[in-house]
């Protein structure tokens, strides 16, 4: 998602037509979709973006009627030290499980 001049964009997100909605208007499936969102809404998501250094994930997307509907969140990544325990836990569940195929 990108938030420019005020309004959110949803970007390389492939929605395909429906089949009954036309047949001789073709749109692309992946381009720029905005998003409709209150004035207070994007506020609150730039504000967490810039300031806490959030993310904005689309988590699902779904039809209703003729809109596609979007559930977005904010979500923060891993620190480096947390990176560093995933690493070493992953690294020792493979050597854990070559040590069982040789015994």
């Amino acid at each position: 998602m990108v938030i420019e001049n005020g309004e959110a964009f949803l970007l390389n997100c492939v929605i395909t037509p429906l089949l009954s909605a036309s047949t001789h208007v073709n749109p692309e499936q992946q381009r720029l979709r905005k998003l409709l969102l209150h004035r207070h809404e994007i506020s609150t998501l730039v504000g967490a973006v810039e300031r806490k250094g959030y993310t904005i994930v689309a988590l699902s997307l779904y039809w209703s009627k003729s809109y596609v509907k979007c559930k977005i969140a904010l979500a923060k990544g891993k620190h480096l030290y947390d990176k560093r325990v995933a690493e070493k836990n992953k690294d020792w569940e493979r050597e854990k499980s070559r040590l069982a195929k040789v015994r």
